[in-house]
């Protein structure tokens, strides 16, 4: 891992996301891409009586470059007391949509991780919030942490991995195993049981055993959790071992009534009082 992407609206949950990436950072010893979008006015505007405003587009550009500066300001304010850490912090601005322009950047910068903030609630002036949230989850190539409230100081000492115990997995275990060693966690591997996806214990149990063998894990626990879904299996399965962090992989879409599919991994992300790492498999 090189480099950490935290985009930010300068909101608490966005804050709280760069204090994790710094944490991460200064252990790893990589660099941060500090993100800030500025979104894009409409080219264009009617008055009142429903006219053209020949001028509107010269009051957008000011606006525009009002917020470029602001940006900038609030982007160097946020990093200068990680850079005076000696963690390597690079501020960016973009200008567009706030998703498309992680998107670009993730591309543009190579990017190996974000680290993100959400919250439980929409909100029009939080435009990194809620639905940014779940399209990055669902479509970023690379591992995403999203971050709900301010992480303790003990750290992630206790980490759910929610699997289907899918072949598809392996690279995202191999993220799991990357994040264990660098915290020093525990891994609880936990295969949920519903109504709708029920095997025999001793099937699953088996089969679990297969996969840590496969992919490799040390240091980790095997769980069956019996629950009505695998959202609420997978929050009342981490709340039952105080679980500081949530992994699970998505398939970037919904429709798969055997496995973690996306719809699941985004409700966890908007449900979780606790961090989430997520990873589109393909």
């Amino acid at each position: 891992m090189k480099k950490i992407l935290v985009p930010t609206d300068f909101s608490n949950a966005a804050t709280w996301a760069l204090e994790v990436a710094a944490k991460i950072a200064s252990k790893a010893r990589v660099e941060i891409v500090l993100l800030h979008v500025i979104e894009q006015p409409i080219s264009g505007s009617f008055n009142a009586s429903g006219e053209i405003d020949a001028n509107s587009h010269w009051e957008d550009k000011r606006f525009t470059l009002k917020m470029i500066e602001r940006g900038k300001s609030l982007l160097h304010a946020a990093a200068r007391p990680l850079q005076e850490r000696g963690l390597s912090v690079l501020p960016e601005v973009r200008i567009g949509n706030p998703f498309h322009g992680m998107q670009t950047i993730i591309a543009d910068r190579q990017v190996d991780l974000i680290v993100m903030g959400t919250s439980d609630h929409s909100k029009i002036e939080e435009w990194l919030i809620g639905s940014n949230t779940e399209k990055v989850v669902r479509y970023a190539k690379c591992p995403v942490l999203t971050i709900h409230h301010r992480m303790s100081e003990e750290g992630i000492k206790n980490i759910v991995y929610a699997t289907s115990l899918s072949e598809l997995e392996h690279d995202f275990a191999a993220v799991v195993k990357s994040a264990q060693e660098l915290l020093g966690s525990v891994i609880h591997v936990v295969r949920i049981n519903t109504p709708m996806n029920f095997r025999p214990d001793p099937e699953v149990k088996k089969a679990m055993e297969n996969f840590v063998r496969r992919v490799h894990l040390q240091n980790y626990t095997l769980n069956i959790f019996n629950d009505v879904s695998e959202e609420e299996g997978i929050l009342h399965f981490a709340s039952s071992v105080h679980a500081d962090l949530i992994a699970m992989a998505t398939h970037g879409r919904t429709g798969f009534a055997h496995v973690l599919a996306g719809s699941i991994a985004e409700d966890v992300v908007n449900h979780s009082m606790r961090p989430v790492l997520t990873f589109v498999v393909r």
